[in-house]
């Protein structure tokens, strides 16, 4: 099942998030207006409001609010990639023009911000102190995330442990949010919320070790990116990691040099080191043990349509080709 399928699965409420994120961005100022709707318009698969409303379905959610829920979790990630591409200093995503490059950094961190406030906003229409709660944390364990990401960039003695923990609160944690607000707002059992967190984190960490193997094995038509960005910004992932432990002693040196000085001079030998020594099917491997412990963790959720979703969802993080 493809994420069209998945989201026709819960098209009226698919419809009626986008409706409101257009609602929501609404602001007198002109400039946030055309920033904040370029970057929400620009592709993304929006698979993390997908994943509230697929958890809310499960969970047998009865009114609107996770529809509320869902636009939070779209503005919280949206506001993430304006901050991202700006510390990265990056010009390319999903095929356009990031928006830092259009109309610079100061705007896109400040709309970055405003796009953060609307989503606290939103959190207390859901009148729920434990929403509140779990959102609060998610957005302080994201910019925990974000630093160490900063620490690790250009060292070359960042090790495997070292960036899960980084994919763990930059990225999974967001997917986490996202399942477990849907068992908080079907007034779930401590077992069924605790198993949808956890299918969350193992998702978002499959997700991302995916990213990090197309990063050096898909085409930029595909990803929307240029291929080896995150070497450019000398971003230790892990299939680098892996070719530099593996590795002869001289392509370590050379992967230890090319993430030190970042950019994309040495491209060709570093992506022949991480072939060679086996990086991307490493990295995939893992990819697929995050994917079945995801899978693993709904057996407390009862059958149901959405259930099998969630399933798809898994298998679709570790299957997609951008």
């Amino acid at each position: 099942m493809n994420v069209g399928a998945l989201q026709a699965l819960v098209s009226d409420d698919f419809t009626a998030v986008d409706a409101l994120i257009r609602e929501r961005l609404a602001s007198d100022v002109a400039l946030i207006n055309q920033l904040s709707a370029y970057i929400i318009n620009s592709g993304g698969k929006r698979l993390r409001p997908l994943l509230v409303l697929l958890a809310a379905r499960a969970c047998n959610v009865q009114g609107n609010q996770h529809i509320n829920l869902a636009a939070v979790i779209e503005f919280i990630h949206t506001a993430t990639l304006l901050h991202d591409d700006v510390v990265d200093t990056s010009q390319l995503r999903r095929g356009n023009m990031t928006a830092n490059a259009v109309w610079g950094n100061e705007a896109a961190v400040l709309v970055g911000d405003f796009l953060y406030s609307r989503a606290f906003e939103m959190m207390v229409d859901a009148n729920d102190m434990r929403i509140m709660e779990i959102l609060s944390h998610t957005t302080n364990t994201i910019a925990e995330g974000e630093v160490l990401q900063l620490l690790n960039c250009h060292d070359a003695d960042t090790g495997e442990a070292r960036y899960l923990e980084v994919v763990k609160r930059k990225t999974a944690k967001l997917f986490e949010a996202a399942a477990q607000i849907g068992a908080v707002l079907g007034n779930q059992p401590e077992s069924v919320e605790n198993a949808l967190a956890s299918y969350g984190m193992h998702l978002g960490i499959a997700f991302q070790l995916i990213d990090d193997v197309l990063d050096y094995s898909a085409s930029p038509e595909d990803t929307g990116k240029n291929l080896g960005d995150d070497l450019a910004e000398g971003n230790p992932t892990l299939p680098l990691i892996h070719a530099m432990c593996q590795g002869t002693p001289e392509q370590a040196r050379m992967i230890r040099k090319a993430i030190e000085n970042g950019g994309h001079e040495n491209m060709s030998a570093v992506c022949a080191t991480i072939e060679s020594t086996g990086g991307i099917p490493y990295t995939a491997k893992a990819a697929q043990r995050e994917a079945d412990l995801a899978i693993a963790a709904l057996e407390p959720l009862p059958e149901s349509s959405y259930k099998e979703a969630l399933y798809s969802l898994a298998e679709f993080s570790v299957s997609r080709k951008y």
